[in-house]
């Protein structure tokens, strides 16, 4: 069964869709320039599925997956949700790379009519970028304490490595609200895949569900829970949430690996 760790996650940001064309090249030659990921910058995630904690990437966490699957990376609007162009293809994504500050890539796109309809809104900038991906290496400070850029001292997490699997320009990138540009599209990215694949959406619900609450041992019928007991089953739950755990905890539960390493 997969954890969550195996949760295919979307962000995005504002202002990094532009275009560009060779010098020479005949009309029809533009090249949708894409910075979807900048490095070392914190943002806020504030998620049903993933929960509220701090996120940044660092540089070197697309290397290996633009190297050895960079082929098979997907351009898409909107994350192929769009009602006309669905999940049609803007490019072949070339030059997959990471900047000093960004991850990035360029896409010449298709000489296509769903193209040509996108084109005088990316010359406008008037589209930002987002991208899906599958986290594959990160480390957590569960108790990071207060500082400038986290002034409510939530959790921190620095993704390493991730393997991904598509990007391109989005209508809606952001919460122009935020402070930071990149937010997270997961929610929204999991209810689109509950019209297409509820019963995938409602285990994967199911099983956040059971991560989040306790596991505590049922007493026998009239005896009364001993609550300095603690929690060594894994098949008896209890349904409220886990308030009570500190943050670290509530990261092994989620996330049991975690606790792996760190007994090592």
């Amino acid at each position: 069964m997969k954890t969550l760790r195996d949760l295919d996650v979307v962000r995005a940001s504002t202002g990094m869709v532009r275009l560009t064309r060779a010098d020479g090249a005949d009309d029809w030659a533009p090249v949708m320039v894409v910075r979807f990921s900048p490095f070392n910058t914190w943002y806020e995630i504030n998620s049903y599925w993933e929960g509220r904690f701090l996120e940044r990437t660092e540089r070197g966490a697309f290397a290996k997956t633009m190297s050895e699957q960079g082929s098979r990376v997907k351009v898409l609007f909107n994350h192929g949700a769009d009602p006309q162009i669905g999940d049609k293809v803007l490019g072949l994504p070339q030059d997959l790379r990471e900047d000093q500050d960004a991850a990035a890539g360029d896409v010449p796109l298709l000489d296509t009519s769903y193209n040509r309809d996108l084109l005088p809104g990316i010359e406008a900038g008037a589209y930002g970028s987002s991208f899906m991906f599958r986290v594959i290496q990160d480390a957590w400070n569960d108790e990071p304490g207060r500082s400038d850029h986290n002034p409510e001292g939530l959790p921190e997490r620095t993704i390493k490595e991730v393997r991904l699997f598509e990007f391109g320009p989005v209508t809606w990138p952001a919460n122009l609200e935020a402070t930071s540009g990149i937010r997270s599209g997961t929610d929204d990215f999991y209810a689109r895949l509950r019209d297409r694949d509820p019963k995938r959406v409602d285990e994967l619900e199911q099983r956040i569900q059971r991560l989040r609450t306790p596991l505590v041992e049922q007493p026998p019928p009239g005896t009364a829970p001993d609550l300095g007991a603690a929690p060594d089953r894994t098949d008896e739950l209890v349904s409220h949430h886990s308030g009570g755990l500190t943050p670290r905890e509530r990261r092994w539960r989620r996330y049991p690996y975690l606790k792996e390493g760190a007994s090592r």
